[in-house]
């Protein structure tokens, strides 16, 4: 890809990182009263709606999509059935295991995923540089995570828990990494690339509330209530917003680099809970931020 192109992929997934953080936090508000699938399937929902509006809105019609293989088409929609739907699931029992504090810990093996299936899948070589600036984001991360374990888990739990939400965030980067060929097609529609990731993921979630017994309260979310003021505008966010620049960060740039500036996400959230809901900053978060974002800028500025 061309340096325009690069400096345009790096610019989408650090604007991913962005608007993700910001849903992170106003699901935070939200996840307390409302169960992790449901939340899942609320968001993922909204999000695939408004992909639909901007596609008529646009006029970008299936007749887009006949000029492509069948096989590209099958493999967004297996990127996310294994990304979305099975990595999500997967990630919200873990999440419900261990809580926030250790799953933003665990949350930093994403960049070394994204960098092990770009080079196993699609060959892809990094230089010092990457090295440098993946080490000193992947620092800052887990200084700013807090590592206190719910009390009333045993050693099992946490255990089963970490392995659990390690397994959703290697679903996560491998889904992305297997997309990435696809998104190469210079011309493959970025809407229809996400929307098709996104089609399958939500299609996967609802048959998934369906079956459940509690499908009653997964539902439920959907009915407006004073939540809808935290869950819509994240929805927006997160599944509309971030999916849009996550995609495009993969389709401009090296998969690889886009997942090290994927990971300031959690830098991002550090600085938007200190604003919005009141969090503590502390001297050891001021450090995390630094170091990642002088992690950013080398990857940025010399990576290319």
């Amino acid at each position: 890809s061309t340096m325009g192109e690069d400096l345009l992929g790096q610019t989408c997934a650090l604007l991913a990182a962005l608007t993700w953080a910001t849903a992170l936090v106003l699901f935070k508000r939200s996840g307390d009263q409302v169960p992790p699938l449901s939340l899942n399937l609320f968001k993922s929902t909204i999000g695939l709606a408004l992909l639909i509006v901007t596609l008529v809105v646009t006029r970008d019609g299936f007749a887009s999509l006949e000029r492509f293989p069948r096989s590209d088409i099958l493999i967004l929609l297996f990127s996310g059935f294994v990304g979305i739907a099975l990595a999500d699931t997967v990630f919200f029992h873990g999440l419900n295991l261990i809580g926030v504090g250790l799953v933003s810990v665990v949350d930093c093996l994403y960049s070394p995923f994204v960098i092990l299936f770009s080079c196993l899948m699609l060959a892809e070589e990094l230089t010092l540089f990457h090295y440098v600036g993946t080490g000193l984001i992947l620092t800052g991360v887990l200084i700013s995570s807090r590592h206190a374990p719910p009390a009333n888990r045993t050693h099992g739990q946490l255990l089963l828990g970490m392995c659990l939400a390690a397994l959703a965030i290697a679903m996560m980067a491998f889904g992305i990494v297997l997309a990435k060929p696809v998104l190469d097609v210079s011309d493959f529609p970025l809407l229809w690339a996400t929307m098709l990731r996104l089609l399958a993921g939500t299609f996967i979630l609802a048959l998934l509330a369906l079956a459940s017994p509690q499908r009653k309260i997964h539902w439920a979310a959907f009915q407006p209530s004073a939540i809808w003021k935290f869950s819509l505008p994240a929805s927006v966010l997160g599944n509309y917003l971030a999916m849009i620049f996550w995609v495009a960060g993969f389709k401009y740039t090296r998969a690889s680099i886009a997942g090290i500036l994927n990971q300031t996400s959690i830098i991002f959230a550090i600085i938007l809970a200190t604003i919005i809901l009141d969090e503590h900053f502390t001297r050891r978060k001021l450090l995390a931020v630094i170091l990642a974002f002088t992690g950013v800028a080398i990857i940025t500025v010399y990576g290319t």
